[in-house]
């Protein structure tokens, strides 16, 4: 599946890259044996629905970007759980990692590449269910 790049503006860089300042990041290599190694954690595709519609990584539960930090209490509420979240190549991952860190969140990483650079290293992808779970 082909994932067009997308040209940032300077501003969003800018700030994806101030917000990589604050938090850890993680490979995708090390994500996949972590995953593969059945170790425990959240694993967040934090794309928009469309995106997550077209197929995700394996194992990955979504968590669209834009209801993040509204619905994230509620699904994840264990405060010190470990979380590796993603997007199309790290820059949403990132802002959304930082402001999970700001809500008190202290296990929080991103993972550099994203879904294209987990595609590119040929990882096994799911579809996932036709519609995505409501909004809460």
């Amino acid at each position: 599946m082909a994932e067009a790049e997308h040209k940032h503006s300077p501003g969003f860089l800018k700030l994806a890259e101030d917000a990589r300042t604050r938090i850890r990041e993680i490979s995708i290599d090390e994500t996949w044996r972590r995953l593969q190694a059945g170790e425990s954690f959240e694993f967040v595709d934090v794309r928009e629905d469309t995106e997550w519609a077209a197929g995700c990584a394996a194992g990955a539960r979504h968590i669209g970007r834009g209801v993040l930090e509204r619905d994230v209490e509620t699904l994840i509420s264990d405060f010190s759980r470990e979380i590796v979240l993603y997007c199309g190549g790290g820059y949403r991952s990132a802002l959304a990692a930082d402001n999970l860190q700001k809500m008190g969140y202290g296990n929080v990483r991103s993972m550099a590449g994203g879904i294209r650079g987990w595609r590119k290293q040929g990882l096994p992808e799911q579809k996932p269910p036709a519609e995505p779970p409501p909004s809460r």
